[in-house]
């Protein structure tokens, strides 16, 4: 994953275990990109302390994800969802496309959807 998708995603999902002052500086750095010099002085703290707390946030968002692995299992959903998405459309057809589908390749495109349906039930 890159490194600002993966923060964002991490933030978004455990940001709000995070104290409002390391909110703050993480939201400053990731979401708003602003310079650690930039953080730094509206915070007035240490352009250091500013570097220091975003490891810190960093590390304490990846170790709820290694417990609770919440950005995992949103992914694989979303995976499995656009699955789904590209299983109604008709074979190399756009979206907006109305291609007719032959019966049996419907039955099994529906039993691929019902699987992949079903595990990703299983998996909420």
């Amino acid at each position: 994953m890159d490194k600002i998708y993966e923060q964002t995603m991490l933030f978004d999902f455990y940001g709000e275990l995070l104290t409002e002052h390391q909110r703050s500086v993480y939201e400053d750095a990731v979401y708003h990109d602003l310079s650690l010099s930039e953080i730094a002085q509206a915070q007035g703290i240490s352009r250091q302390g500013v570097h220091d707390l975003i490891k810190r946030c960093d590390k304490i968002l990846q170790d709820y994800e290694s417990k609770l692995h919440l950005v995992e299992r949103f992914a694989r959903a979303k995976k499995t969802v656009e699955e789904i998405r590209r299983l109604t459309l008709p074979a190399g057809e756009k979206e907006d496309d109305s291609a007719v589908i032959d019966a049996g390749a419907m039955r099994e495109r529906l039993r691929v959807i019902r699987e992949l349906s079903h595990e990703l039930l299983e998996e909420l």
